[in-house]
């Protein structure tokens, strides 16, 4: 039977007006899929099922987190500790520390223990509105754990009412048995565990670290290879510590997103822009290792990027479950604007993971939905360590 809920103010992020806000707003939702939204006024005078008042609360798409490493074993609080004793993220990796500390404790854990970690970050997004989140995988690093991670990522959907988007990161870092020999690893770990993800049905897509600490152009691009020939989309941490040209590289690969990109130029953002790529803006990683190069959000808004904001919930360089805090640092690290973060962590965040069912309210899309206790959209980015939600709407349900 359809719902109608009515008495709202709705920023659908749809349309043309700032937030696609509509005052004294109605929708109505049946099964699970939005069935009509507009003003109140203009509701169809045949409707005559069950109805609730929402009491003027804001409505918003439900929240998407395009960007997370929330399945990982153990966590890196020592590190937090060297980092703040003046060690860089670059001199932490070095000394073994880094994604590879991390890599040990993940290939030690087991589905059970990693699934109950993962549950808890899952938990913290969904209590702050979200519907989505994307999961990578990128802490096993050989073929056995990179699958056990792809495994308990998916098993996050069975716990709980949240939609479940897996990306392969099999080029996060070289483990240790390939220290010197990075493209080895490519050859007889990466791209091997990359089949055997996509022949199992857990990768939605494929990822990649290219960053001097990482991979270079030349070995992201083998794995974007196989990606292409497999039918897989494709995303790349870009441009986070220096510039090496992962930008320009995913956008000729087509890329869904390039996700960090402080070091991102001008050219870049051009490039992005042509490929139709979306811009995902991390601001917990720069942040917690106290970066000073802002990503150049001047030049996606010239040429017309979309841009993401996703927590980057990971142990070691963004330890933030939470996409409400995430917003706020959109906005005053990096200036964006509050309408700029609330579409970045919805309609964008959709189109980062290549989902055109939902980020949006609008007739015919799946009705995840978010109703908050505040008074203009605003203010979802403006206070800090402070969560408004009143509801959220899964799938027509809740």
């Amino acid at each position: 039977m359809a719902m109608l809920f009515r008495n709202a103010r709705m920023a659908t992020l749809a349309g043309n007006t700032a937030y696609g806000l509509i005052e004294h707003g109605a929708l109505v939702i049946e099964k699970d899929q939005i069935a009509w939204v507009g003003s109140e006024a203009d509701l169809p005078r045949d409707y005559r099922g069950p109805q609730e008042d929402l009491g003027g609360r804001l409505v918003t798409p439900a929240l998407i987190d395009c960007h997370t490493h929330i399945v990982h074993g153990g966590n890196r609080a020592g590190e937090f500790e060297m980092r703040l004793n003046g060690a860089s993220y670059e001199d932490v990796a070095r000394a073994g520390g880094g994604i590879v500390s991390t890599v040990l404790a993940t290939r030690g854990a087991s589905e059970e223990v990693l699934l109950a970690n993962a549950l808890r970050f899952a938990d913290a997004l969904i209590a702050e509105g979200a519907a989505v989140i994307e999961v990578k995988s990128g802490y096993g690093l050989d073929i056995e754990t990179e699958l056990k991670m792809l495994r308990v990522a998916r098993a996050i959907e069975n716990e709980r009412k949240v939609r479940i988007k897996t990306s392969f990161l099999g080029a996060h870092a070289t483990p240790k048995e390939y220290k010197n020999d990075p493209q080895a690893y490519v050859s007889e770990v990466c791209i091997p565990a990359l089949e055997a993800a996509h022949a199992a049905g857990l990768a939605d897509a494929v990822d990649g670290f290219c960053e001097g600490i990482a991979f270079a152009p030349a070995e992201i691009a083998q794995v974007f290879d196989k990606a292409k020939e497999l039918g897989l989309p494709v995303k790349l941490h870009a441009e986070q510590l220096s510039h090496l040209g992962g930008t320009r590289l995913a956008a000729r690969y087509g890329a869904l997103s390039a996700d960090h990109v402080e070091y991102a130029t001008e050219d870049d953002a051009r490039a992005l822009a042509q490929a139709g790529s979306v811009a995902v803006i991390l601001p917990g990683a720069f942040y917690t290792l106290r970066e000073t190069q802002v990503p150049p959000i001047q030049a996606f808004r010239t040429h017309g990027v979309p841009m993401a904001l996703a927590t980057d919930c990971n142990p070691g360089s963004s330890p933030m479950s939470s996409l409400l805090l995430t917003m706020n640092m959109g906005c005053t690290l990096f200036r964006m604007t509050p309408e700029e973060a609330l579409a970045g962590v919805t309609r964008h965040a959709a189109q980062a993971l290549g989902m055109g069912d939902c980020g949006v309210i609008e007739t015919g899309k799946r009705a995840d939905l978010a109703i908050w206790n505040v008074e203009q959209p605003a203010e979802l980015a403006y206070r800090i360590g402070f969560n408004p939600l009143h509801r959220r709407i899964f799938g027509g349900e809740g």
